[in-house]
């Protein structure tokens, strides 16, 4: 069957084709959406009953993403399938890979699954990142070079949106916040001069053929990504070498599908990696109403065998992420945003992960801005952060 799956690796998918895809959530969402565009059938593979994939498939199967009867399923009715989060198991993209096309590899989503693989294999790919240890046991805080002070103590796996993180300026401190994390394997890694951070979308074909979105420089509120603008203010030669940087982890890695790799910009110009996502992302959202064809509609052409399209922005754009707060006013009593405030203003776009439940820190949907100039661009974003209550961007 494994010979099967590579024979028809390079093998078109008509529309009308079933594509497959682990993971119900927002970005699964929005990939049925572009597919379902396309003419593809999409069919979605997830535990929960209810979820925003889920509702707009055209199959669900709720089930664990372990179910060795469900993704034999999944794998029998699709062409190809992908994930949506890269903490689906790895065994289950390899169980689908011996029958099926799959975008990314199991062995691909399995190094960003754990930080002090990830970061191994940056080095290996030749692109630079922070000084760090790997932190196992407690003991090992006691051998790090005094050089990784101040720094940051992360959680190796399962750790996003600023979550299993602590900063820790002496050794003593980092002792407390590895007992605090449980004592889970872990990673410290030193503070950096930072000056803005960008993070760059990669797209690469069956046949290893890539293109890169313009990379969108991020801004961060508590932890998670609040702002990502793309209107020309990444110098050229910054841009240009983070590009690079993330065509090798994409060559490195043998990746088939979409990818992102986050990159601090330091105080000298230097680029050094953050880390890496398996998929879409959502500083990458900004390619829906930016660019011709967006990184969702890329994922299904590579899925499908077909060519990837262009990348190029039509605009300066931005996308601001909407989390469950703006549900709350300041006495904490629900209301609904202003949507109608929003819509009004030229350049903007609404789009809502149909989320039943608003909670503070939840991703609820995103608001998508463009606008003739980088001027008007940024007028436009003050002007939503105002009618929604945020600070200005």
């Amino acid at each position: 069957m494994a010979g099967q799956a590579a024979a028809s690796r390079n093998v078109m998918a008509n529309p009308g084709a079933w594509l497959g895809v682990l993971g119900g959530g927002q970005l699964g969402r929005m990939f049925c959406q572009s597919a379902q565009a396309m003419g593809y059938r999409v069919m979605v593979l997830d535990p929960a009953q209810s979820s925003p994939a889920g509702m707009v498939a055209d199959a669900h199967l709720c089930a664990a993403y372990d179910d060795a009867a469900a993704l034999d399923q999944l794998a029998a009715q699709c062409v190809a399938i992908t994930t949506e989060f890269e903490n689906v198991p790895a065994d289950s993209l390899r169980r689908l890979a011996m029958s099926c096309r799959t975008t990314p590899s199991g062995d691909a989503v399995a190094v960003a699954q754990d930080r002090t693989v990830e970061k191994s294999w940056l080095q290996a790919a030749q692109v630079p990142v922070a000084p760090h240890a790997a932190v196992l046991q407690m003991a090992d805080l006691d051998t790090c070079p005094d050089a990784l002070f101040p720094g940051i103590l992360k959680t190796a796996c399962l750790g996003y949106d600023g979550k299993g993180q602590v900063r820790v300026q002496t050794r003593a401190q980092a002792h407390a916040a590895f007992k605090a994390l449980k004592g889970v394997a872990c990673v410290l890694e030193a503070l950096q001069p930072l000056d803005y951070e960008i993070s760059v979308v990669v797209a690469r074909g069956l046949d290893g053929r890539t293109v890169t979105y313009p990379p969108s420089r991020n801004s961060h509120r508590d932890g998670i990504l609040a702002l990502s603008v793309v209107d020309g203010s990444v110098p050229a030669t910054v841009a240009d070498q983070a590009r690079q940087y993330a065509l090798r982890v994409a060559d490195h890695l043998d990746y088939h599908g979409i990818l992102c790799v986050e990159f601090f910009i330091l105080q000298d110009g230097s680029v050094i990696a953050n880390e890496i996502a398996p998929r879409p992302h959502n500083s990458g959202h900004y390619t829906q109403d930016g660019c011709l064809v967006s990184q969702f509609e890329q994922q299904a052409r590579i899925m499908a065998g077909l060519p990837l399209g262009v990348t190029d922005t039509l605009c300066p754009v931005a996308m601001l992420n909407l989390l469950g707060n703006l549900w709350f006013d300041a006495q904490g009593a629900q209301r609904e945003p202003d949507w109608a405030g929003v819509l009004e203003i030229p350049g903007t776009r609404l789009h809502l992960y149909a989320k039943t439940e608003a909670r503070l820190g939840r991703k609820m949907g995103h608001i998508n801005i463009i606008g003739a100039t980088a001027s008007q661009l940024r007028a436009r974003i003050g002007r939503v952060c105002s009618v929604l209550g945020l600070p200005d961007a």
